[in-house]
């Protein structure tokens, strides 16, 4: 089915079993810089799904290069064990498994004890992103970073991981000495294009110099870093095509750590098209003669094998999309694509957690990143009947998981269709991808055996009568309205709720006024909704920045797309009242007013409410019940998959 993307692939003295490869991401799992059991068992299960490699997360390579406070660091050689357990644990899967060798230069995030540490880069040109103005570094400290890119990689060797990765992408150190905006040096690392190849060049030589024969030594850079003062994509293709001889293989990205517009190709969202990096990667591929692997929100074998199979790569990372479904290699070997849990570019539990600085996960499959809690969800002992009622993101996982753990399930929904909330997330501009969480999860609970019945109403009555082992409420929520004081006379604009709009409400022309307390998709979302049918739109924010719920990746991109469609941002404002078409708004730090007049309509995304009240009035006449997903309380769709999944995995 997917013939070249599973063709073994040579790469230096390897060769590679397939074509798919985890590419190297934080996980937030270290443990005090060090390899750790739940990292050795996230990696595991990628390995043991059947993907062809997998490339480990950064690791520092000098007491200069920690960015962030849950960084791997390799700068002793104590740190030999873990590596030497990580990869004894992919092998077993037949799996190869390279290190990246890391010096963020300029890019530090956060630090152990919180301060602001002293970040050294080639010159003092500042991050807009982390606002860190760097001191140029010094002859003396150039060549101890080198030398430690050397003593690390042959730690590694030691440790028998199979190869190493030097990160040169995203605006970190190796690129900030390629970058003649960056580096403007007038020693013997900067000004010229040799002299600013220098730094990278003298890295690779220290790796080969410490490594024995047949070590394989790659380079990640990205095609391009996506901002005004970041690398052009020829200025890439130039170092790619200067450095492909020293190395075995070269990995290309885009994007830059350093700014908001280059960073969000880090991780794209999904409202970047599959595969959006292959065309630039199928240039640089007809200019080298090494193997190019090529990253960028490919999350379908088929995406895969179209840009394989076309000479766009010789290998592609599909790496959110593995954080979704560990065993996506394997169904896709088998001829089994239709049970694949696909990822949807939300970035919400992986890069997301990752800025939270929490292990990452997935918000459709949860166990990934706590695959130590979740390390048995076996048959249970005895088969019982489980009743679900409320057939949102709650309701379908944990239907799924009782399922799959034997038991007899019947999920109740009350309307037409399964899906809750997800099904209006899809509606909003650029959120499209966001309902195959309920293909995926309907998916699986019918096929583990999960009885789903929509257009069917749960009450006291039908419930108690059902006579389950446990009742499940997944009931989920509705919209909250705040109580608005009418301030005088009466109110001439309607008052609408966000659910209403995506529903497909009609609104006045004019002027719409749409309340955020949230600062998540809805209210952000709605508002370039509502704009782009061609109203005005005013977005009053009751928080510092519009989508600031948001993972700032996906915030940036939806709030660069309201900026567009121009609507007003107003923030730090909440609603306090409406007189006529006037609404009045107050300042949630100093308190002042501000009049908004001649709104059409207010439209408002202030949060849910629980609707619980079947789970009250159940407590005392079943004898097992629990409540779940936002019926609990109103949260987001990762915090109900989380809820479904337990629920199951518990009883």
């Amino acid at each position: 089915m997917f013939p070249t993307l599973f063709t073994p692939l040579n790469v230096g003295s390897l060769t590679l079993k397939n074509r798919m490869f985890s590419s190297g991401h934080d996980t937030v799992m270290a443990e005090n810089g060090r390899v750790g059991d739940q990292l050795i068992a996230y990696q595991r299960a990628r390995a043991a799904g059947g993907v062809g490699h997998i490339v480990l997360q950064v690791s520092g390579v000098h007491q200069t290069a920690e960015y962030t406070d849950s960084e791997l660091m390799a700068t002793s050689d104590d740190v030999i064990p873990g590596y030497r357990k990580i990869a004894e644990a992919i092998h077993e899967y037949d799996c190869h498994v390279f290190a990246q060798l890391f010096h963020g230069g300029r890019e530090v995030m956060t630090t152990p004890d919180g301060l602001l540490g002293v970040a050294w880069a080639p010159s003092a040109v500042p991050n807009e992103r982390f606002h860190v103005m760097p001191r140029a570094l010094p002859i003396t400290l150039i060549a101890e970073i080198v030398h430690g890119f050397g003593l690390t990689a042959a730690r590694m060797a030691t440790a028998g991981i199979d190869g190493v990765e030097i990160v040169a992408s995203h605006g970190y150190l190796p690129s900030q000495f390629i970058n003649p905006r960056t580096n403007i040096r007038e020693d013997i690392y900067g000004g010229s294009f040799e002299n600013r190849m220098r730094f990278t060049g003298e890295v690779i030589e220290a790796v080969r110099a410490t490594t024995p024969d047949g070590f394989v030594v790659g380079l990640r850079i990205s095609l391009g870093e996506k901002d005004q003062d970041g690398l052009t994509p020829d200025e890439s293709m130039a170092a790619c095509q200067h450095l492909a001889p020293l190395v075995d293989y070269l990995s290309v990205t885009a994007g830059s750590s350093a700014t908001y517009s280059g960073s969000v190709h880090i991780v794209p969202p999904m409202n970047y098209p599959p595969g959006y990096l292959a065309d630039l990667s199928s240039k640089l591929r007809a200019t080298v003669d090494v193997p190019v692997f090529l990253t960028g929100r490919i999350n379908t074998p088929a995406e895969a094998e179209r840009i394989l199979s076309s000479g766009k790569a010789d290998a592609v990372a599909m790496t959110r999309a593995l954080i979704c479904d560990p065993v996506l290699p394997h169904k896709a070997r088998t001829g089994k694509t239709d049970e694949i849990r696909l990822c949807i570019g939300c970035n919400q539990a992986c890069i997301g957690h990752f800025h939270l600085g929490v292990p990452i996960s997935c918000i459709q499959y949860p166990e990934s990143g706590r695959e130590l809690e979740f390390s048995d969800l076996s048959l249970a002992k005895k088969s019982k009947r489980v009743l679900v009622i409320g057939g949102g993101p709650a309701g379908l996982k944990a239907a799924a998981v009782f399922a799959a753990r034997g038991h007899d399930v019947e999920l109740w929904e009350s309307a037409p269709r399964v899906g809750g909330q997800a099904l209006l997330a899809q509606l909003l501009p650029g959120r499209a991808e966001f309902g195959g969480i309920v293909t995926n999860l309907v998916g699986e609970a019918t096929r583990a055996g999960a009885h789903i019945s929509m257009n069917k109403t749960a009450d006291v009555n039908s419930v108690a009568g059902h006579d389950a082992d446990l009742v499940v409420i997944a009931t989920g929520a509705l919209p909250y309205a705040p109580l608005i004081e009418t301030l005088a006379g009466e109110v001439n604009s309607p008052v609408v709720n966000s659910w209403e709009v995506l529903n497909g409400a009609d609104l006045p022309a004019g002027e719409i006024l749409v309340a955020d307390w949230r600062g998540d998709w809805i209210g952000l979302g709605v508002a370039t909704l509502i704009a782009q049918r061609g109203h005005r739109v005013t977005l009053a924010v009751q928080g510092w920045a519009a989508g600031h719920a948001l993972q700032q990746y996906v915030r940036n991109e939806m709030l660069a797309d309201a900026i567009r469609h121009k609507v007003t941002i107003r923030t730090d404002l909440r609603i306090r009242g409406i007189a006529g078409n006037t609404v009045l708004l107050g300042h949630t730090l100093t308190g002042a007013l501000l009049e908004i007049p001649q709104v059409s309509a207010i439209v408002l995304a202030t949060g849910h409410t629980s609707s619980d009240s079947l789970f009250a009035e159940l407590v005392g006449r079943v004898e097992n019940v629990k409540l779940i997903g936002d019926a609990l309380a109103p949260r987001t769709a990762e915090e109900a998959v989380l809820d479904g999944l337990r629920v199951a995995a518990d009883f």
